[in-house]
């Protein structure tokens, strides 16, 4: 049996919405949407039958999170009171898809940092934390769009669904099966978001990422990062969930119920994630021959300022405000949560000052509970 193929990962690119909403445009949105049910409810309010809403403040959010705005595909629908959430105008059949359409911009992008055509690739791996339809896959149709051959399938893991997806395309590459796989990850995560909530009215973001991992001997990029090791790890939970499928019709259930978009325990989810991403990062790394001390920078999955410090704090030492944002780079506070997305949008952004040599850490953290690392080191 020949030798493992080493892995590299040659390109990233990123498709960023063309709309910003801030903190301050939707607490304004979102006071007006709480104004407007308290007082179409008020007998019921005053009656005890039900519970009076309460205003938002960009103090809450920003002490809350660490977010201060979010890019999205769509403004109008989010913002409008009567709404609270996008507007996407339906396709036709024979028209590309919403998540096809941005995935195959940002793996254009990858392509172009990797100096590859479309042609070269031979798997697309669509990974995200919901997908547009159940089929025909969308990693399929962003396969046709691109014009690249082999195969694509889609798969869902939550915000660990970048990290669970370039597992499977560093084996892909080291085992010989493929030469060059593409990972794309569109999170139109504004969709799915329950904007009428006040507890987690802010928290996401829409965006697509895409990473390139290719056979090293045959990579045709100066900048190479060396897929030093992938683990992953789940534990099952309920404290992230969405209940929103393609049973909700059989069950007779309501298809606007408030479980029927993200919900979560906050609290809960803080308090038990930060110790299993912590120990999950340290464990690999000490599998690898390594400790946190030798890592240059660390990716982290953006969801939270506070949980991103308090990782760091137990893996070296310190917090973020010690460390600086050169240890764990933040994008949170420009994209906000951007479920799978978000640790590939701080190593896509953060990553041009490393030298050779420099190793580095990929994490994500999510529901499931799932986790996933990937060490990489620059060449």
């Amino acid at each position: 049996m020949s030798a493992p193929f080493q892995a590299v990962i040659t390109g990233t690119g990123l498709y960023q919405p063309p709309h910003v909403i801030t903190n301050a445009e939707l607490v304004e949105s979102f006071n007006r949407y709480v104004d407007l049910y308290n007082e179409g409810h008020a007998a019921e309010i005053a009656a005890g039958a039900v519970v009076a809403l309460a205003h938002s403040s960009v103090e809450f959010i920003e002490k809350a999170s660490g977010i201060k705005q979010r890019y999205v595909i769509d403004k109008a629908g989010v913002l409008d009171p009567t709404r609270m959430y996008p507007r996407f105008g339906a396709r036709g059949d024979d028209e590309l898809s919403l998540m096809a359409e941005i995935a195959v911009d940002a793996a254009r992008k990858a392509l172009a940092a990797a100096g590859r055509q479309p042609e070269d690739v031979d798997a697309v791996l669509c990974s995200a934390a919901n997908m547009q339809r159940p089929y025909p896959a969308m990693a399929v149709e962003i396969q046709q769009a691109l014009g690249a051959g082999g195969y694509g399938f889609d798969m869902n893991v939550a915000c660990s669904s970048a990290t669970f997806a370039i597992e499977q395309a560093f084996n892909a590459v080291r085992s010989g099966q493929s030469k060059c796989v593409l990972v794309v990850n569109p999170e139109i995560t504004s969709a799915h978001l329950e904007w009428k909530d006040r507890d987690c009215h802010f928290i996401f973001g829409d965006v697509c990422t895409a990473v390139l991992v290719e056979r090293a001997d045959t990579a045709v990029s100066a900048e190479r990062w060396d897929i030093v090791g992938t683990r992953l790890a789940t534990q099952f939970s309920n404290n992230i969930r969405n209940n929103f499928g393609f049973m909700n019709r059989a069950e007779d259930s309501d298809p606007d119920a408030r479980d029927k978009t993200f919900r979560q325990e906050g609290r809960k989810v803080f308090k038990e994630v930060v110790p299993i991403a912590a120990a999950h990062i340290e464990g690999h790394l000490d599998a690898l021959g390594h400790r946190p001390a030798e890592v240059r920078r660390f990716w982290l999955h953006q969801a939270n300022l506070g949980m991103n410090q308090l990782v760091i704090k137990k893996l070296v030492g310190h917090d973020l405000a010690e460390a600086g944002s050169d240890v764990a780079p933040l994008i949170l506070d420009e994209y906000a949560n951007t479920a799978s997305a978000g640790s590939i949008i701080a190593f896509h952004t953060h990553r041009a000052d490393l030298k050779a040599g420099d190793l580095g850490v990929i994490c994500s953290f999510g529901a499931g509970y799932s986790v996933g690392s990937v060490v990489v080191r620059k060449r």
